[in-house]
């Protein structure tokens, strides 16, 4: 460690609105404290949820709960999916279809060429008999 670059590290003492005192180590000779783990109500099991006015119900009505939330983008995603799925199928289905004309077009034009072409007879070969 460099010399003269770092606070001094000392003890401290903690005081909490509550009245709770504890001493620990820190950079600072004292801190106060607001909430500590005697008062706060989390630690303490008091926490209550308080619905003033019915904000959280009117909270759920306005955005829905967070199941429901879940449930519609589930069905979003498989309805997507499906849209996906089917669009492949349809794609699938007309380069088939794409495929299939070509190869009529080019048997059409294979049979057109054979039909213009003079017909070649095969002359019986000469048999030379001696």
């Amino acid at each position: 460690m460099k010399q003269g670059i770092h606070p001094q590290y000392m003890a401290c003492t903690v005081r909490c609105s509550c009245g709770n005192t504890w001493v620990t180590r820190a950079t600072k000779p004292e801190m106060r404290l607001d909430l500590c783990d005697k008062c706060h109500p989390f630690y303490t099991g008091t926490q209550k949820l308080v619905d003033t006015g019915g904000r959280v119900q009117r909270f759920a009505d306005k955005f829905g709960s967070a199941a429901q939330a879940r449930l519609d983008a589930a069905a979003k995603a498989k309805a997507a999916k499906a849209e996906k799925a089917a669009a492949a199928e349809a794609a699938r289905k007309a380069a088939a279809e794409a495929k299939a004309a070509e190869k009529a077009r080019r048997a059409a034009e294979f049979e057109k060429k054979a039909a213009e072409a003079p017909a070649v007879e095969e002359a019986p070969a000469e048999e030379t008999a001696e």
